[in-house]
């Protein structure tokens, strides 16, 4: 959420940033909000005469009522009572005034960073750098869900007697590797100094508002029925909601936590045949990092976080690439992003895993995460990062890792994990 101060100053800059992500729909509302705001302005400023006004001829009640004249106290009084219904008028204008400007708020994005490429959707976001070589070997690759099911891994068709679809039961060396990768992630990142959580997998609505835009609480987010819970679609909610309404002392930034927890998502919308199995799903794990620090570092924190996933990912022998998302697929919260993509030699070409994202102060002014420092109050930057969010990672582990003979090597790095396994071996029926 931007500040109205800012707002106020800068109308076109704001209306500019608007088109730059094409939701020109969105344009009038600028008007609309230096109006009210305008208005909202006037309100406090004649509520605050009339007051003082009032408690002047409060005083003079009190002169004259001592001074035994009654019906000139009397028509003070009256006058009294006029300003104090004016005043009571004017009071509920301003609430509606200050609900309007704030829901306003909520929907105006926030300003995009200047490197940020300008584009209509994902489909113009653009390539930063490539790691690692991508190989398409000379034996053909199964669908993901195959592989799994050559080594009885996975049971779709149970999970959807029981949930429906976007569902799984994985299940033997695959459940292994699945809790394997996730327990190196989080070895991984306490490693390089981020501080371990288990989260809260429910979050109040005051939460979910502070941390995402409306569009993107509608697409993804799951109600508890009759009661303000919701489930969370990713730990990042929970753990900046941890901050909500904190009076963070500066000697405490940056923080920087690596979190895990179940992730659940509508995941409304249809999807292409790449995206059935265990691709696109209602209910998956994940291993999150969130920063909270100083204004003037969370350029540097981006850096960092989204080589930190890079980096996880090579260690499993996975080629990957950075994309820098454009415009257009930016969340409205979202100052900057990347897209980390894995590399699949089925489809010979690359897929999201992952996404790095810099929110400036935009959460932090939604759930008044502030901060005191040397030279006054201000509100900290957040941002958020995947390291790791299988299953979706274990389609391009099977994929990057399988042999011609249908076996799956397991990498030096995972091999603590999976009890000293080097291999996996296809179970034989």
């Amino acid at each position: 959420m931007l500040d109205i101060k800012f707002l106020r100053s800068n109308p076109d800059v704001v209306k500019q940033n608007i088109k730059n992500k094409f939701q020109d729909e969105k344009l009038p509302l600028v008007d609309e909000v230096i109006e009210l705001d305008v208005e909202n302005r006037n309100i406090k400023q004649e509520v605050e005469a009339l007051r003082a006004n009032k408690n002047k001829i409060s005083k003079m009640i009190g002169a004259c009522m001592a001074q035994g004249k009654k019906e000139e106290a009397e028509g003070y009084k009256k006058q009294v009572a006029e300003e104090a219904e004016r005043i009571e008028e004017l009071s509920a204008r301003e609430k509606e005034v200050e609900d309007r400007i704030l829901q306003i708020m909520m929907v105006i994005p926030n300003i995009i960073d200047p490197s940020v490429p300008i584009g209509k959707d994902d489909s113009e976001n653009v390539e930063i750098e490539k790691f690692g070589e991508p190989v398409v070997p000379d034996f053909e690759i199964p669908y993901h869900a195959d592989i799994m099911k050559s080594f009885d891994g996975i049971d779709l068709d149970a999970a959807g007697r029981v949930a429906g679809n976007g569902f799984y039961y994985l299940k033997g060396d695959i459940a292994r590797l699945h809790s394997a990768v996730i327990s190196y992630a989080r070895d991984f990142m306490i490693d390089r100094g981020f501080t371990y959580y288990i989260p809260p997998y429910m979050i109040r609505s005051s939460v979910v508002t502070g941390v995402m835009s409306f569009a993107e609480m509608d697409a993804m987010m799951y109600k508890i029925e009759g009661e303000d819970l919701y489930l969370i679609g990713t730990s990042e909610h929970s753990m900046i909601g941890k901050f909500i309404d904190q009076m963070l002392d500066e000697s405490e930034l940056p923080q920087t936590l690596t979190s895990y927890s179940p992730c659940f998502r509508k995941e409304k919308g249809a999807h292409g045949i790449e995206e059935r199995g265990v691709y696109r799903i209602h209910q998956f794990e994940k291993q999150e990092m969130v920063v909270v620090c100083k204004p003037e570092e969370s350029k540097k924190w981006y850096d960092i976080m989204w080589k930190n996933t890079v980096d996880f990912f090579r260690t499993l022998d996975i080629p990957v690439r950075t994309l820098e998302c454009c415009s257009g697929d930016l969340a409205d919260l979202k100052v900057k992003s990347c897209d980390v993509e894995a590399w699949s030699p089925r489809q010979k070409k690359y897929f999201e895993v992952g996404s790095c994202s810099n929110l400036g102060d935009a959460q932090a002014r939604r759930l008044k995460i502030r901060v005191n420092g040397e030279n006054g109050k201000y509100f900290a930057h957040t941002l958020n990062n995947t390291v790791v969010a299988p299953p979706r990672m274990l389609i391009a582990f099977l994929e990057n890792n399988l042999q011609a003979d249908g076996s799956v090597k397991i990498p030096e790095a995972l091999q603590p994990y999976m009890g000293g396994k080097t291999e996996l071996q296809p179970v034989t029926r």
